[in-house]
């Protein structure tokens, strides 16, 4: 019943929301008229198809004794378009319901918004031209993690507000070998000012983000910068990394930022007991999470920071968790944290169910 609502616009809703959801719906109406006729035009099995594909999830977050129902469906298509052009989105749909101080039934708003809706250019092995509507390569979490069938720990890590607004521009990125035991990643970009809508709103800013992973080990370091061309036109710097060993079912990240907004980290690890030698058909399904942090007070007013959706003072937190994985595609949440700061100290726990879905929508390859 939680996705349902999501769809549900109230009728006291303003102009400007009802424009925003005509602007999403329309993005994903026009991408997947594309992806019709790509494979009307093109019914070769052997080429590759439009896709649906996404994520969903419904979770119970209670924070300082506050309970907050928060539903959303994160739809992503794929539109390719002969073997060199790619076009992609992906829409969220994210109610956050509460109950009011009062009493009575939950209610909320529902937030629609634009993530990305870019067109993929793959110039060389080497390069990928992208421009349009994009997520901003800062960090690691912003691209690889956010999705909540990928993340490992459902709250966001306290520094992710920190220079991933939304990008509308155009970015150059790819990767080649620098040697037998390095390869290079890079990305570029530049993005303008776009403030109409809500949904696709994005600030002005230049910047980039290089890492070089090792085989190897498999370890993956690396770095980002970016400069916001207006308003303050402050620098922000970050580093990440990542480690999967090859004798361990370990997945070990972390993330570091510095800018007039804030500082801080996050390192977590997320070990999978699927070599457990006891009770092992139900263990192996098993996903132990644990990270911690910290947040840094930056140039920004308490206010400010509220608007940046940042702590208002130096912060700590530390959370764990245990991920259920149901069969392919379903997974079963929760997690415990406990914050720190001078404004005051709460627990926060977390329940909750995530699904990922995959749709092609033309035909594949003869079974």
């Amino acid at each position: 019943m939680g996705f349902f609502l999501l769809y549900l616009e109230p009728k006291t809703a303003s102009a400007r929301r009802q424009g925003t959801v005509l602007c999403g719906v329309a993005t994903l109406c026009f991408l997947f008229l594309i992806a019709t006729r790509s494979t009307a035009q093109n019914p070769d099995p052997e080429k590759p198809v439009p896709i649906l594909s996404g994520s969903a999830g419904a979770f119970s977050f209670v924070a300082g004794g506050h309970n907050l129902i928060d539903t959303q469906i994160n739809p992503v298509l794929l539109v390719p378009l002969g073997d060199r052009w790619l076009v992609e989105a992906r829409a969220e749909f994210e109610g956050e319901f509460q109950r009011p101080p009062g009493g009575g039934p939950y209610g909320g708003p529902v937030n629609k918004h634009v993530d990305y809706a870019q067109v993929d250019y793959i110039a060389s092995p080497y390069v990928t031209i992208t421009a349009g509507r994009f997520l901003t390569p800062f960090g690691i979490f912003n691209e690889r993690l956010y999705p909540v069938w990928i993340r490992a720990l459902q709250p966001d890590p306290l520094i992710l507000p920190i220079a991933t607004a939304p990008s509308d521009g155009a970015m150059l990125r790819g990767g080649f070998p620098v040697n037998a035991k390095a390869n290079l990643n890079y990305a570029l970009y530049v993005s303008a000012t776009s403030t109409d809508i809500d949904s696709v709103d994005s600030e002005r800013h230049v910047g980039g983000r290089v890492g070089f992973f090792f085989p190897g080990p498999r370890v993956e370091v690396g770095g980002s910068w970016q400069k916001t061309l207006q308003d303050s036109r402050k620098n922000a710097f970050g580093f990440h990394m990542g480690w999967q060993p090859a004798k361990a079912p370990l997945n070990l990240r972390a993330e570091g930022v510095h800018s007039f907004a804030g500082s801080g980290y996050w390192i977590e690890g997320a070990y999978r007991l699927s070599q457990a030698r006891f009770w092992q058909k139900a263990m192996r399904r098993t996903e132990l999470v644990a990270r911690a942090q910290q947040f840094f007070n930056g140039q920004l007013t308490p206010e400010a920071a509220e608007d940046f959706e940042l702590p208002g003072a130096n912060t700590r937190e530390a959370d764990f968790g245990v991920n259920y994985f149901l069969r392919d595609g379903l997974k079963g949440v929760a997690s415990y944290g406990r914050q720190f700061s001078s404004v005051g100290n709460f627990n926060q726990w977390t329940f909750g169910i995530a699904y990922r879905f995959l749709i092609p929508l033309g035909r594949v390859g003869a079974q």
